[in-house]
């Protein structure tokens, strides 16, 4: 088996895994990993999500041109594109819709992921895109722009974003986003979550450097 073969398994993997866990629903959703400077690939659109297979997934080219022609990409791949030509460190993007973690993105509120070490390590600090029409070129712009400054996007009245230097990472990012939304919620019915205090932030933060 090729690599690129080895690489579409792992996305339709991650997308059933992404289904399983009840991040995204059968019709939401979005995988992608960058193989070169001018491809990528990329999950379809309007198929079962928790029945993905290998052989839907859609090799494509930056300037929007395909292959796998049965199967159609996202209509989200525009932000896929514009986010690899903004972030050339990362390889994967994850885009799924988790309740708990979006219903902080339709309040426009921000996810505090400064209460436990895992949250400030993996997810760092979320950023908010300004919402704009699905599959356009002005969401691109907004969610690429966002990218840039963090590898969690919180995207308004729509979902989130997750990023990473391979799949693994970038789905990582979302499940945890998805437990500290969790976190914070069920902390507030009990009173308020105690964010660590600055002295712990930089131990985490020197901890990851020094690696």
């Amino acid at each position: 088996m090729n690599e690129i073969n080895i690489i579409k398994k792992e996305i339709a993997y991650f997308m059933r895994r992404l289904y399983k866990q009840g991040l995204t629903t059968t019709s939401g959703g979005n995988i992608s990993v960058r193989i070169s400077a001018e491809e990528l690939l990329i999950s379809p659109s309007q198929t079962d999500k928790g029945r993905m297979k290998a052989s839907e997934i859609i090799r494509m080219k930056t300037d929007g041109t395909f292959e796998n022609k049965p199967f159609k990409p996202s209509m989200e791949y525009g932000f896929h594109i514009e986010i690899y030509k903004n972030r050339p460190d990362i390889q994967a993007i994850v885009h799924a819709h988790p309740a708990l973690a979006t219903s902080f993105a339709v309040s426009h509120k921000p996810i505090n992921c400064d209460l436990m070490g895992e949250s400030r390590a993996v997810l760092g600090t979320p950023v908010f895109a300004s919402y704009a029409l699905m599959g356009t070129a002005s969401l691109a712009a907004n969610v690429a722009d966002a990218c840039k400054k963090s590898n969690v996007v919180l995207m308004e009245n729509h979902g989130i974003i997750t990023v990473g230097k391979n799949l693994l990472e970038a789905f990582d990012r979302m499940e945890v986003l998805e437990n500290t939304a969790r976190i914070n919620i069920l902390a507030g019915l009990l009173g308020g979550a105690k964010t660590l205090n600055e002295t712990n932030l930089k131990a985490i933060d020197d901890l990851l450097f020094s690696k």
